[in-house]
């Protein structure tokens, strides 16, 4: 059928919601969060991750069990070692890791034992800290060498010190099901409705491009649809640009004249049923300074919303139906599971990620 049709089709329901992709950056916290001297314990991909700060200020991220008796790193403390390094000590036995992950003492080992330590180690994981946010490596293969072959993702309008806003909510949802609520665009009048936002039964036909980029897509700058009462609130004349990124970025990106407004979302697996997502606004725009506190009134009504919703939808996925998805407003789920694919096939196949998103115009009621 032509590109643009009415088209039903039943998600492949077997391969929906089932395992993680590797060899990614995921968001873990803001830089903010992770204090020096601190350790804090992370699920990751269903996995437990002790990250910390050190005295130092290094940050490090370490799977949170203790090879010998499982204890959690995450309980323990940094140790300043007598060649200047630091460690994470465990806090059952007092075993020492560096952050490479390589056991570095073992306390009660006698002199003339002679064990070598280096022998044992626990995972480590890459992290790096890019526009005030903190992100973590999983490589598909822990046991190889090879870092990250690229820094996480940047984001385009970054502006105005400190976020605006930070909103954090636990869904009850894989990160499939996650990831297409967020870029869903046909739920708003239904799921989203108040008088702030969108009128009640104002349903408007509309037509957005779309373009591949980097192991994502875009939906092209354009002036915001006229039901979307919030955008009148920047003034001037807005424009609007949404990114979606693998494993689960989305983005909005406002300009009104030299001002501009990102709205970041991230979302981080936790385990199969788990999905954190984190809600991050940054602007140099004025309203902020004088809205600040119902802008964030606002938004976390919007996740509870989403939130709501993913229990009901529970409901029904515990029976593990099959997903009818309808062209156009459901294309962008198609492309999400499409970039899943090819991502892990790249990855399998050990080639360069081909990016399967054509450009195309889509359009739906909302």
């Amino acid at each position: 059928m032509p590109d643009g049709a009415l088209q039903a089709r039943t998600a492949n329901a077997a391969g929906f919601g089932r395992g993680f992709l590797s060899d990614l950056w995921y968001f873990v916290a803001l830089s903010r969060d992770l204090r020096r001297g601190r350790l804090a314990r992370y699920e990751i991909l269903g996995q437990p991750v002790a990250i910390g700060r050190s005295l130092g200020g290094q940050v490090v991220a370490l799977r949170d069990i203790c090879p010998h008796r499982a204890a959690p790193l995450s309980a323990g403390a940094f140790f300043a070692e007598a060649d200047g390094t630091e460690t994470v000590e465990c806090p059952y036995h007092g075993w020492r890791f560096g952050a490479d992950g390589a056991c570095r003492a073992i306390p009660s080992l006698t002199a003339a034992q002679g064990f070598e330590t280096s022998r044992i180690g626990v995972r480590r994981y890459p992290v790096a800290e890019s526009q005030g946010m903190a992100f973590i490596w999983v490589a598909g293969d822990p046991r190889g060498a090879a870092g990250p072959p690229a820094p996480p993702p940047t984001f385009p309008g970054v502006v105005g010190g400190a976020p605006k806003l930070v909103e954090r909510l636990d869904l009850a949802a894989h990160i499939d099901h996650a990831v297409v609520g967020l870029m869903d665009p046909a739920h708003g009048p239904y799921v989203h409705r108040q008088w702030w936002w969108r009128p009640g039964g104002s349903k408007h036909e509309k037509a957005k491009r779309f373009e591949p980029s980097p192991e994502g897509f875009v939906m092209v700058r354009h002036p915001p649809s006229r039901n979307s009462r919030a955008y009148t609130l920047l003034g001037g004349a807005p424009l609007t640009e949404i990114s979606f990124r693998l494993p689960g970025f989305r983005w909005e990106h406002v300009t009104v004249g030299k001002r501009q407004v990102l709205a970041l979302t991230c979302l981080t697996p936790l385990a199969e049923t788990k999905t954190r997502i984190t809600q991050i606004v940054w602007s140099d725009h004025p309203i902020f300074a004088l809205a600040g506190p119902l802008i964030g009134l606002a938004a976390r009504r919007f996740l509870g919303q989403d939130r709501d919703m993913v229990e009901l939808q529970n409901q029904g996925l515990k029976y593990g139906p099959a997903l009818m998805w309808i062209d156009d407003a459901d294309r962008q789920a198609k492309w999400y599971q499409a970039l899943k694919r090819e991502w892990s096939a790249s990855r399998r196949e050990s080639r360069p990620f081909a990016n399967p998103v054509e450009a195309a115009t889509l359009a739906w009621t909302s």
